[in-house]
């Protein structure tokens, strides 16, 4: 059985998801690959690292921190997260990320960016943490109007969640055959049509395929959602998500309440590792892992 992580993102209500893959790395969970989307691909690529606690600790450190996230930024530079201080000083000086680590696990990670000029998916596997794989980190995760489209080889690439926000059935192609799907809206939400895209058009001007992407996000997103409940039903699936709204937004600068929704995360992890973790693993390789944690 091939065991994949599948992680939606939502800005800082990923920090719920932090809390989950915190514990589950404390607890010794292996998966074969990972995927994520925008925040799952920023905060995700941590598991691969093995740097528990890392997530949390940088966003309140750098919460009140302008050159982090910013109005000043994005009339600076054209993103409300500082690209260069975010994707660069950030990883490489300030909270070192651990690139040895992360190439030397086994573990395939993924991230889902969404092409500029066709409004789809593109999908990418990322097995050296160095500056081209951040480039794609930071495409996954660059929202619309408030980020700039980032330039891949040749292409234009914005956030990941606007094309496929949680690629269960892309991971299911590559023969991932048995997932855990981390969700930061709670189970039983869905989307509604929205006259907010209309307010996003002026700034996607050349780019007409986004925001058709960004006006019709709600079918699919739905969609998906029916997907994921089949998926469990069937018992291809386990998903974790939030019991009721996260009491964060996307962009936020109170440390304590980053804390609490980081907290939130790790009681829903606490709360269900016993019972993943026999149903992610053969017995065998769960008595292993129990032992090991």
């Amino acid at each position: 059985m091939k065991r994949g992580l599948v992680l939606e993102g939502g800005g800082l209500r990923g920090l719920f998801t932090a809390g989950v893959l915190d514990v589950f790395m404390e607890r010794g969970v292996k998966f074969d690959g990972i995927i994520g989307v925008s925040a799952g691909a920023c905060f995700g690529c941590n598991y691969k690292s093995g740097q528990a606690g890392r997530v949390i600790r940088y966003n309140k450190r750098f919460a009140r921190d302008p050159r982090y996230c910013s109005w000043s930024s994005l009339l600076r530079t054209g993103d409300l997260f500082n690209a260069d201080f975010c994707y660069r000083e950030l990883p490489m000086e300030l909270d070192v990320f651990d690139a040895a680590a992360y190439a030397a696990n086994p573990t395939e990670f993924h991230v889902v960016a969404t092409d500029c000029a066709t409004g789809k998916p593109a999908y990418r596997r990322l097995d050296e943490a160095d500056a081209r794989a951040f480039e794609w980190i930071r495409a996954s995760a660059s929202m619309p109007v408030v980020s700039r489209p980032v330039s891949i080889d040749g292409g234009e690439y914005l956030d990941g969640g606007l094309s496929d926000g949680i690629p269960l059935r892309y991971f299911e192609s590559l023969g991932y055959d048995f997932n855990v799907v981390i969700t930061t809206r709670p189970h039983g939400y869905r989307k509604f049509p929205s006259w907010k895209h209309r307010l996003a058009k002026p700034f996607l001007r050349r780019y007409p395929a986004v925001y058709k992407a960004l006006k019709t996000r709600h079918e699919w997103y739905n969609e998906t959602l029916r997907y994921i409940d089949s998926r469990v039903a069937d018992g291809a699936a386990i998903l974790i998500a939030p019991d009721a709204p996260l009491d964060i937004s996307r962009v936020c600068h109170d440390p304590e309440r980053m804390q609490a929704v980081y907290e939130v995360g790790r009681k829903k992890a606490q709360a269900n590792i016993e019972r993943m973790m026999s149903l992610l693993y053969t017995d065998s390789a769960y008595k292993e892992a129990r032992s090991s944690a």
